[in-house]
């Protein structure tokens, strides 16, 4: 059998013994704030084991996509250097939630690895919980695997907690497992190896028997019903079965690349690097780099299929991290383009017929993909010529710890991950200075934290034991309550009160400003914030005393400015809708913010909106204004949501969610449920009661802000009246500098820039005749070096882009060796240029300038045939020169 005949084995041997089988749930959490990404066939499940939810089938069995990259489930380090590590990987598994338990579980495990795939028994072990101070050990397991199984009994060994006892975390379900192993050593002798983290004592399937819950205090209590969860790596289970010849030949290495899994990934490797991969253990780095691309790219186009696109923080970074360590492992294959993309496909082809997503999303991932390759490109060599000097700096001082600084530099500047760092930096011999890195990120967090114009709420409020604040802002704007805290010193202060009209930051609605006003005392609200569902108004004392807990005060918000927000947040719905209608159903809401003076909206796009698309979008939008539709909403269990409400990526609801709707009947609060708007979002924020109170809608901008995320800004109402205008008045100022009306504005503009071509066309030929004279003069100043024509010369204050006219130039008649160097604004630029005939000898561009370089405070590299490099020290330049003979002749001796 190969990879989908047993992806298939396993779970049609579960469907016979009673099991529903289930899809994988996305590798991006929906609803588990407490998970990056999907690391474990049971974080779907979680709910039924915590007694959250109640399962509709008792037996359950799947293959879950798992990603694991941080925490204590990280083995990126070990990918591609081993050959059972990953990123990505399928959980085979098999789930009682309160059903039969651990005799069937035992049972059929057994049977599967045995009789279906016929796994020598003899190279079987079970481990079983050995017992410890707090808990016995499990005995009911190791009976069961004598009297439901043939195993060897002398092959049931006992271990501690750290190997066979499992927990969800600090607290909630755990319990005893049984892990089942493998015996992978060519003369069946690795019974010792169990446990002692040797890959020739596989561990192959987890069988978790859930039978306690883990209190606050560290006591284990009984569980009323107990669960079996079980997990089989995939990936392990086809190296198994495929590299042993379904378990009758052990004398070769047994590698989870050297399946059908991952054989299609490597081969198209192959074909675009002309390189071969080796099969088995290979350390070589070829096949390493081709074992972490392969990885990589599985769990980039999953990650991107389920919605985790590249950014600079949580997943989108992770996501970002992986695609560059696999670019930057390219450069091995001698890949400088982008390739990872053209892998997707490949992907697709073999993975798509048991993740369908693949296939739906496959263009999106293309394109993310391409671009990100793209945009580091433009970065990596800069950064691994940087490394490099560093390298060759420490080199020369005899020095082993690469500096913080400048792995922090890699980062900050180029775009490097310090994980990737670390591995140059390792293969080079060397290891990252660490402390002095993480000191620079933390340096570099507290000036953006500083620079932030408002500050989070105290520390103080946060602690405070105080009720949630009921929020009656979506009925009142002024409201009598009670002070319950007041914190701060001197005028600036933060209430929190018994109720509030103020609506508190969040989902991207700025929050309110506004007044209250006590007996005695007038504060100005200048922000509201939400902590742990108490509201936090910031203040500033204007007049009077202090404010005292208990005391009475009438709390009012500043209603032009709501009505403000409100007109953008309900435009922002209508923005919503048309982008979804204009460009696709792939649009998805990213991130946004809704403010008085404006409103910004981030979402999934693969590319630019173009004009025509952002007027038909603007003419939606202010269609819908113009037939002043109302807005509505009301609340229904999130149980209940239809499919036609929009609910956003990753967001976390409560039991009842919130629907605004736009259009249909009513407007303002409805007493029940009515789904029939053209518009309609779970949202908490505020809105108008009807479309018509949003005035005209006017876009500000549009661009990208990171591979496949665009980001569109824009103004309605009174803001839209000003942007508008200032538009107009550029035109009309534009105009009169030019002495023309308006509406001749652009046939004057496209005078001017045919003129403009022209000038530059002749500026062009210029700089051409001048390069072809100044190749000329050169030509007649060549020395020899042996039989090597060897030019050096300072040809005056010239930019980098003369010098390459100047060596396109001297190149047809030139078959030696030339540095030719310019000056300008204290800074040296240098060019090598070597004859082919001359690069097969041994000599090298990319080698010469960067001795050059180096003379005059710089550096630089590239190409054996041409290399560009600079400086900072132009004295010294004649010097450097002046040795460009010498070094030609050290390379023609080496």
């Amino acid at each position: 059998m190969k990879g989908a005949e047993i992806r298939q084995s396993f779970l049609d041997f579960f469907r016979e013994h009673g099991h529903a089988i289930v899809d994988s749930a996305p590798v991006v959490p929906f609803d588990d704030p407490t998970l990056l990404f999907t690391n474990a066939g049971m974080n779907q499940f979680k709910p039924f084991f915590l007694g959250q939810a109640t399962p509709g089938t008792r037996r359950v069995a799947d293959t879950q996509k798992c990603i694991r990259v941080s925490g204590k489930h990280n083995d990126l380090e070990e990918v591609g250097y081993d050959t059972y590590h990953h990123t990505f990987f399928e959980m085979l598994g098999n789930w009682s939630f309160g059903d039969y338990y651990k005799r069937e579980a035992i049972r059929w495990g057994w049977e599967l690895l045995t009789k279906v795939w016929g796994l020598p028994r003899e190279r079987l072990y079970a481990t079983v919980f050995g017992g410890d101070d707090k808990l016995p050990a499990d005995e009911e397991a190791e009976r069961l695997w004598r009297e439901e199984t043939d195993i060897d009994p002398s092959h049931i060994l006992r271990f501690g907690r750290a190997d066979n006892f499992w927990m969800m975390g600090d607290t909630g379900p755990c319990g005893p497992c049984s892990e089942i192993h493998l015996d992978l050593t060519a003369d069946a002798s690795g019974g010792d190896l169990i446990n002692k983290g040797s890959p020739r004592a596989m561990e192959l399937w987890n069988l978790v028997f859930i039978q306690y819950n883990a209190e606050p205090d560290g006591s284990l209590r009984e569980l009323p019903a107990k669960h079996v969860d079980t997990g089989m790596g995939f990936e392990r289970a086809c190296a198994v079965l495929e590299c042993t010849e379904g378990g009758k030949d052990f004398s070769r290495p047994v590698s989870n690349y050297d399946t059908a899994v991952f054989r299609p990934i490597l081969e198209a490797l192959e074909r675009l690097s002309g390189k071969r991969y080796t099969p088995g253990l290979s350390e070589d780095p070829v096949s390493v780099a081709m074992r972490v691309c392969a990885d990589h790219i599985r769990m980039t186009a999953f990650a991107v299929a389920d919605g985790a696109l590249p950014s600079n923080e949580g997943r989108g970074y992770v996501v970002r991290r992986l695609l560059r360590r696999a670019a930057r492992y390219g450069r091995k294959l001698d890949l400088h383009e982008p390739f990872l993309y053209q892998l997707v496909q490949v992907l697709e082809q073999s993975m798509g017929h048991v993740f369908p997503e693949l296939g739906r999303e496959r263009e999106k991932i293309e394109k993310i993909v391409r671009a990100e390759e793209i945009s580091f490109n433009q970065t990596l060599d800069r950064g691994i010529a940087l490394f490099e000097g560093e390298i060759e700096r420490l080199a020369h001082r005899g020095g082993r710890t690469f500096p913080g600084e400048v792995a922090f530099k890699l980062y900050d500047t180029y775009g490097f991950p310090v994980d990737l760092t670390e591995v140059m930096a390792r293969e080079a011999g060397f290891v990252v200075d660490m402390p002095g890195y993480l000191t620079l990120m933390e340096e570099q967090r507290e000036r953006a934290r500083s620079a932030q114009a408002r500050v989070t709420v105290t520390a103080e409020a946060e602690q405070l034991d105080l009720p949630d604040t009921p929020f009656v802002g979506f009925d009142t704007l002024e409201v009598e309550t009670e002070v319950l805290a007041v914190l701060g010193k001197d005028k600036d202060l933060e209430l929190v009160l018994h109720q509030t009209p103020f609506y508190a930051e969040m989902g991207g609605q700025v929050g309110d400003t506004g007044w209250i006003f006590g007996d005695a005392d007038r504060l100005r609200v200048s922000d509201t914030l939400k902590r742990e569902g108490v509201v936090v108004h910031r203040c500033t004392l204007e007049g009077g005393p202090r404010p005292q807990e208990s005391s009475a005060v009438k709390a009012a918000v500043d209603v032009d400015r709501r009505l403000h927000i409100e007109r953008h947040h309900t435009a922002t719905h209508l923005l919503h809708h048309a982008l979804r209608e204009v460009l696709g159903k792939g649009v998805r809401q990213q991130g946004s913010l809704v403010a008085p003076d404006r409103l910004r909206f981030d979402f999934t796009h693969y590319e630019a909106v173009e004009p025509d698309e952002l007027r038909t979008i603007e003419r939606i939008i202010n269609e819908r204004i113009l037939e002043d539709q109302g807005v509505s909403w009301f609340e229904i269990p999130i149980s209940k949501k239809p499919d036609s409400v929009i609910a956003f990526f990753g967001d976390k609801y409560g039991d009842k969610v919130r629907v605004v709707k736009i259009g249909g009947r009513g407007e303002g609060r409805l007493p029940e449920a009515v789904f029939d708007g053209y518009s309609m979002e779970l949202c908490g924020g505020t809105h108008t009661r009807r479309t018509g109170e949003l005035g005209p809608f006017h876009f500000a901008s549009e661009g990208a802000i990171a591979a496949g995320v665009r980001r569109v800004e824009a103004v309605c109402g009174h803001a839209a009246l000003e942007s508008i205008r200032r538009d107009l008045d550029i035109l009309d100022r534009a105009a009169q500098r030019l002495g023309i009306k308006p509406d001749r504005l652009e046939e004057r503009l496209q005078a001017l820039l045919e003129n403009q071509k022209d000038l530059e066309r002749q500026l062009e030929q210029a700089r051409q005749s001048e390069a072809a004279a100044q190749a000329e003069k050169l030509l007649t100043q060549q020395s020899r070096v042996g039989e090597v024509p060897v030019l050096a010369s300072h040809i005056g204050r010239h930019s980098p882009d003369f010098l390459r006219l100047v060596a396109d130039a001297i190149r047809p008649s030139f078959q030696g060796v030339a540095v030719l160097a310019g000056t300008g604004g204290g800074k040296v630029a240098l060019l090598a240029l070597v004859d082919s005939a001359l690069v097969k000898k041994g000599y090298h561009a990319g080698n010469l300038v960067k001795e050059v370089a180096r003379m005059v405070g710089g550096g630089g590299g590239g190409r054996p045939d041409m290399a560009e490099a600079g400086g900072r020290d132009p004295s010294r330049l004649p010097e450097a020169l002046a040795r460009v003979p010498e070094l030609v002749r050290a390379q023609g001796k080496g």
